[in-house]
């Protein structure tokens, strides 16, 4: 990846998992809802049983992080153009259509604009296709691989999964309440970060009462009654979808590359930066109020091409030490040295950590 691709994946609504990283939730024990008043940490537990679930359904993405509407695909150069619509899926309603059968067979179609991007896992194999650029590419997963490659669409297990690994003594949460989501019952918790320092107001999930499955999951950022980032199902059907489905076949002429994953060893993998251990982001603070910073030189701005520079200038405000963009969940902040810190805190927060 070129280093100056990196802000738009920065400034992901991810940072629930990314930036607040924390353990896990203790003693939650691995079974079904039970009764009519199940705790907390029983309706957790249940999201564990969902990975095996068949279901077809449609998925609503909302966001209003505040950032600019860039147009799509605009711009002089492939970089802005990338990142116009790499911008877009944060700036931007998104739907999409989800079929899964258990765990290893998945398939995310996003349907915009005349094109198409899919995502499709069928065992150890998986398959990402474009049809803008009408480009393919596979990958072949090691044998026990849990993870799929991203697709660029987030899914309310997603979002659920990553706000669950925040829940500590930091964060608040809420007795279970009854309500509904396309169609099904639903238990909706909510987790309050106890922090005032940071960005997040509270993370609310919504789980299916009978399967586990995360229907719904929202974050809403501190002092806002609206969600700033929000992905649900608006229609969901339990049951296996046609394997057809699980099949692809590039198109003929497609610009097809491949990865194999398959003989992948832990520590192995993309990177190669030259330093080793060293070039490992840092971790300060802690809880929601947790920063991530990049190694020096991640962030060369001094190597932009002149649109590459427009498009910084125009996402980001000079600040002390650097440049930043504050989001109404997440900032990050670019140093003259070439750092790039980032945390669901106020930029100053940033600054100051970098200090």
């Amino acid at each position: 990846m070129k280093k100056s691709v990196w802000l738009p994946a920065l400034i992901a609504p991810v940072v629930v998992a990314g930036v607040v990283a924390a353990p896990v939730i203790a003693q939650a024990a691995s079974t079904p809802i039970a009764g009519d008043h199940p705790t907390a940490a029983a309706v957790i537990a249940s999201i564990a049983k969902s990975s095996d679930e068949r279901y077809s359904g449609k998925l609503s993405q909302t966001s209003d992080l505040g950032l600019p509407e860039l147009p799509t695909g605009a711009g002089g150069s492939s970089l802005e153009g990338n990142a116009s619509d790499a911008l877009s899926l944060l700036t931007a309603s998104h739907t999409a259509r989800v079929y899964v059968d258990g765990a290893s067979k998945q398939r995310v179609q996003v349907t915009e604009q005349l094109a198409e991007q899919d995502l499709i896992r069928n065992g150890s194999t998986v398959w990402t296709w474009d049809s803008k650029q009408r480009a393919a590419t596979k990958t072949t997963l090691p044998s026990r691989s849990a993870q799929t490659p991203g697709s660029g669409t987030t899914t309310p297990t997603d979002v659920a999964e990553q706000a669950i690994d925040a829940i500590t003594p930091t964060t608040t949460v809420s007795k279970p309440v009854a309500t509904s989501v396309a169609g099904h019952d639903a238990w909706l918790l909510t987790l309050t970060p106890k922090s005032s320092d940071t960005l997040v107001g509270r993370v609310q999930l919504a789980v299916d009462q009978q399967t586990g499955l995360p229907l719904r999951a929202s974050v809403t950022a501190a002092g806002k009654d609206d969600p700033a980032f929000q992905v649900g199902f608006t229609s969901l059907d339990y049951g296996a979808p046609a394997a057809r489905l699980f099949d692809f076949t590039p198109p003929t002429g497609a610009d097809v590359s491949t990865k194999d994953l398959s003989d992948a060893t832990p520590g192995s993998g993309a990177r190669h930066h030259g330093a080793g251990s060293a070039e490992r982001p840092t971790v300060s603070g802690s809880g929601w109020d947790t920063v991530v910073a990049l190694p020096a030189g991640s962030a060369d701005q001094a190597g932009l091409d002149a649109d590459a520079s427009g498009l910084l200038d125009q996402l980001t405000t000079a600040v002390d030490g650097g440049r930043a963009v504050q989001t109404s969940l997440v900032s990050v902040y670019l140093t003259d040295d070439g750092r790039v810190l980032a945390g669901a805190v106020p930029v100053s927060a940033l600054v100051a950590a970098a200090k």
